[in-house]
């Protein structure tokens, strides 16, 4: 797979080798998939304005995200059913973003349960893991989840909020695929609050769920909480006076509500609604280095990849993953050098300009 040198070379080539209903579970989007390619038109739209003659020979692009140190401003979002694209699952992409020296966040819906997630990561002398929760409607639920998250050593827990219901995604209501193969399971939830019968199958959601439920996490957890799935300016406002210590601007890669903006074109307001009080992340579209530096210029202090490393796992396992953060790294430190800049920090709105 070394001949593979482009995020697009690891799509073709994971929908080449994939069950074509995994593949379409984990590239498709919701409804019409709007959203889904709008996420990547509006980095499209978007072009960079170099500076010339400023002598920076070398790049940096370390950064730190609230208690974590990573080795680049980018970061591996949550993606479920890892096992779908590769034998080891979310093991391999543990040990791929430790081999990248970043932060992993993995998701409630794993297919390998935290512990084994964050046991993997530290085996492989690797960064921090983060956790990512959907808010239960009963608090002792909510509860359990985060004190496993907590004692298996994760160092923040990642709250996705967009999804009071489910995303209905037309590809997967075609395909009929509603549930996992036999032998995989949601691991995080197995034996959830004494259940005899394991609820392993799938995720509860409630549209009942409220900023209330929000200020009991807070409550439950000293650990940073991320508040991912934020669009509306207005509600970053509120998640920091509710306790969030960063926001991460995300329509869940287009799989919820299909029509709203692609998140690189809500990123502004929602930095500009924030004003410098806690880091403000971004994921969806991201396929380029170049448009890792647009998202950083607009005020991003770390993008994150969600089916990139997908794709990665199911063509070639863990060295997929691999691959993939480094063909972002060395497309970022390249840009960079392009820019005129010696590390993400110097970027600004002045770096990117939005074609007629």
């Amino acid at each position: 797979m070394n001949t593979l040198i482009t995020i697009r070379e690891y799509e073709t080539a994971a929908r080449a080798v994939l069950d074509p209903v995994h593949f379409d579970y984990v590239s498709g989007g919701a409804r019409d998939e709007v959203t889904l390619r709008e996420n990547e038109a509006a980095y499209a739209r978007l072009a960079l304005l170099p500076r010339v003659l400023r002598g920076n020979p070398k790049r940096t692009l370390e950064t730190r995200l609230l208690n974590s140190r990573a080795s680049m401003p980018i970061i591996l979002s949550p993606t479920a059913f890892h096992k779908l694209m590769t034998g080891d699952g979310e093991l391999a992409t543990a040990r791929a973003a430790a081999a990248a020296d970043t932060i992993m966040i993995t998701g409630m819906a794993a297919t390998v349960a935290v512990a084994d997630v964050v046991a993997a990561a530290r085996a492989a002398g690797g960064g921090d893991v983060w956790f990512q929760l959907y808010l239960q409607t009963r608090n002792d639920i909510t509860a359990e989840i985060v004190s496993r998250a907590t004692d298996a050593g994760v160092t923040a827990v990642v709250v996705t909020v967009d999804s009071p219901v489910l995303g209905a995604g037309d590809r997967n209501i075609r395909n009929g695929f509603t549930d996992l193969p036999p032998g995989l399971a949601c691991e995080n939830l197995r034996g959830l609050g004494g259940d005899p019968t394991d609820r392993v199958r799938s995720i509860e959601l409630s549209a009942e769920l409220s900023w209330e439920h929000l200020d009991r996490l807070r409550a439950l957890t000293e650990l940073p909480i991320v508040l991912k799935g934020t669009a509306h300016p207005d509600d970053a406002r509120l998640g920091i006076e509710h306790g969030a210590d960063a926001i991460m601007v995300s329509n869940h890669g287009g799989r919820q509500l299909d029509g709203i903006p692609a998140t690189v074109d809500l990123l502004p307001d929602v930095v500009a609604a924030v004003d410098g009080r806690v880091p403000v992340l971004v994921d969806g579209g991201i396929r380029r280095g170049t448009d890792v530096a647009k998202a950083l210029a607009l005020g991003a202090s770390a993008i994150g990849i969600g089916r990139p490393i997908m794709w990665g796992l199911a063509a070639a396992g863990e060295q997929g993953a691999r691959n993939v953060l480094e063909i972002l790294r060395s497309e970022l430190d390249h840009t960079l050098a392009l820019l005129g800049v010696e590390s993400p920090a110097e970027l600004g709105s002045d770096w990117v300009v939005t074609k007629p």
